[in-house]
């Protein structure tokens, strides 16, 4: 019996001890696996728990929502009542506000009615006190009115005496007028026509445009070198005005300023005294009456001729100047007659004897001029002293010495034509 237990195999400790490890690791992974699913289950319930909170407070906001919505209907219809009962107040009270304007209106006007009715009452009255006081007034309006035409027409009589006495009178002074100028050889100017006029603006190519000075005088008193000098040319300018010591215009000549073209018109008038112009018929003649402006030229003396243009330039309104020109010429003819030699070279006694001669020269000039309008019962009016050289200096900007009135002259002038009005 006991060789027989001798001979049983030995356990297999390696396997045994392989399978219980395999046995242990299968536990754990089976403890892992449980402990994993234990944690998966806690999640799970833990998400639950919150997704069930959630729920319940979103339930609870919408339950929130809910009696909020509630409340604002009530608040909403609670005002659409107030509003209604409002409109019904407001209506109420308009219409018992209307009912009482009416009422006032009513009662204003039968009110107004009755002011009008004693209104009209009153103006009928009154009406009737001022048709009675009018009444009275025509009355007296007629007594004073027939004693005012009796007074009218003795103040008529009496004026129609006067004016006749007056007329008599003016006949008389123009008469003798007349008679006077017809002694000092002054022939009374006849007013031209209108066909006269027309005709003598077309013989000098008048212009309304355009500013038109006449330069006339006696012939000789240099009136084409005034001219030239104006124009700004020199006296042997191929456009000059021709000159000399004879008489040269025998007809008027237009000259214009190149540089003034558009603005003015320069003309040379025939000298009176020549064979073919009588001095009384000078101004006529001549249709002075139709220039814008004249210069009255005059050298050595101031003539009846002068005289004649001027009284008749007042006559039409016409402006004048009048100009002495040559004024060099007779500066130095004085210095000679002071005893100036002209071959002296002392300067300085030059110009003493230029001064006083010139001294001379425009007192004299002056006082010719004053006492001839004086004598021609024409107003004192001033005299421009001028040298054509000095003059023509001044229109070409070249500033010349020993000037007079040169500038004078040509800024009156040019003022003179800016004032007609014909450039504005």
């Amino acid at each position: 019996m006991g060789n027989h237990h001798s001979h049983e195999p030995q356990p297999d400790w390696a396997a045994i001890e392989r399978a219980q490890r395999e046995r242990q690791e299968a536990e754990e992974r089976q403890r892992q696996a449980e402990e994993a699913a234990r944690h998966a289950r806690e999640a799970a319930e833990r998400a639950a728990r919150e997704a069930e909170q959630q729920r319940q407070r979103e339930r609870e906001a919408q339950l929130a929502a809910e009696r909020a919505a509630q409340a604002a209907r009530e608040e909403a219809e609670r005002m659409r009542r107030q509003r209604e009962e409002a409109e019904r107040a407001e209506r109420r009270a308009r219409e018992e506000a209307e009912a009482r304007a009416r009422e006032e209106r009513a009662r204003a006007e039968r009110i107004a009615r009755e002011m009008e009715e004693e209104r009209r009452r009153q103006e009928a009255e009154r009406l009737a006190a001022i048709a009675a006081r009018e009444e009275e007034a025509r009355r007296q309006r007629a007594i004073e009115e027939e004693a005012r035409r009796a007074r009218q027409a003795q103040e008529e009589a009496e004026r129609q005496a006067r004016e006749a006495a007056e007329a008599a009178r003016r006949a008389q002074a123009e008469r003798e007028e007349v008679e006077r100028q017809l002694k000092k050889g002054i022939r009374p100017v006849v007013m031209p026509t209108a066909e006269e006029i027309r005709l003598a603006k077309a013989k000098v190519q008048y212009k309304d445009t355009i500013f038109h000075f006449a330069v006339a005088g006696i012939a000789g008193s240099g009136k084409s070198s005034l001219i030239n000098a104006l124009c700004g040319m020199n006296n042997n300018d191929p456009n000059a005005a021709p000159t000399g010591v004879n008489e040269t215009t025998l007809e008027i000549s237009r000259y214009v300023d190149t540089a003034h073209s558009q603005q003015f018109a320069w003309y040379d008038v025939p000298g009176s005294g020549t064979l073919t112009i009588p001095d009384w018929q000078y101004f006529n003649a001549q249709g002075l009456y139709i220039f814008d402006c004249i210069l009255v030229l005059f050298n050595n003396r101031f003539t009846m001729t002068d005289r004649a243009i001027l009284a008749n330039c007042r006559r039409f309104q016409i402006p004048t100047f009048i100009v002495r020109s040559k004024s060099d010429q007779h500066i130095f003819n004085l210095m000679k007659d002071m005893g100036y030699d002209p071959d002296e070279e002392d300067t300085h006694r030059r110009g003493q004897f230029y001064k006083a001669a010139r001294e001379q020269y425009i007192s004299e000039t002056r006082e010719s001029v004053k006492n001839n309008l004086a004598e021609a019962n024409l107003p004192d009016q001033r005299v421009y002293i001028v040298s054509n050289k000095t003059l023509l200096g001044a229109v070409n900007d070249k500033g010349p010495k020993r000037m007079i009135d040169e500038v004078e002259l040509l800024t009156d002038l040019y003022s003179e034509a800016y004032r007609s009005g014909k450039f504005s």
